[in-house]
């Protein structure tokens, strides 16, 4: 018996042309997504509405925030404030709170918050050009452990700090709260130092 013969098929260079087009958009269109999931981070601002943390919250908007980042600025307050927001969210913080609601003066007296035009200012240009959510976070407690506890909680892939520029007393200050959260935040951490005092030494 004689094997019947089995015709080749012989493919057309337009057939190839067509599957090399298909297989490197499909690839093209992976690693497209594989690229914009790796952009979009949660960046934490530690903010106390002092002159250093809000220069810290405008160089990370102005630096580290990537278009389609989270942005969420941190406040702790102090153990003994009393808020109506603190019995319910005191021992795991408030809810992420966004930022149209921090517009309101319903939000000020819930958490004792006072709004500062410059801060939503900031928050506003982030969320504008480049498409950052901006959110805020409320703690209440001691701000080193609170800080290194919101990295935790919010999972958190870098948080920025404000430092006084203050000569030879910004050591003492940047030990306090910065230097305990650059030690023991289990993220990247960014100290942005405040303008240096005309009366300081160097």
């Amino acid at each position: 018996y004689f094997s019947k013969p089995v015709a080749k098929q012989i493919k057309s260079p337009e057939y190839h042309r067509e599957r090399a087009t298909i297989k490197h958009n499909s690839t093209f269109s992976f690693w497209q997504y594989q690229s914009n999931m790796a952009k979009t981070r949660i960046i934490g601002v530690a903010v106390d509405f002092s002159p250093t943390s809000k220069l810290a919250l405008r160089w990370a908007v102005d630096n580290l925030i990537n278009n389609g980042d989270q942005i969420i600025f941190i406040n702790v307050q102090p153990p003994q404030a009393h808020h109506t927001r603190k019995e319910l969210f005191q021992d795991t913080g408030s809810p992420l709170v966004p930022l149209e609601e921090l517009r309101e003066l319903n939000f000020t007296k819930q958490y004792g918050i006072a709004r500062d035009a410059e801060v939503i200012d900031i928050l506003d240009t982030a969320s504008k050009t480049k498409g950052a959510k901006a959110v805020a976070k409320v703690y209440w407690g001691d701000p080193r452990e609170k800080l290194c506890n919101a990295v935790e909680d919010l999972h958190l892939d870098s948080l920025v700090v404000g430092s006084r520029g203050l000569g030879p007393i910004k050591r003492v200050l940047l030990g306090s709260v910065s230097k305990h959260v650059m030690t023991n935040a289990s993220c990247p951490v960014t100290v942005v130092k405040g303008k240096q005092s005309s009366n300081s030494s160097h």
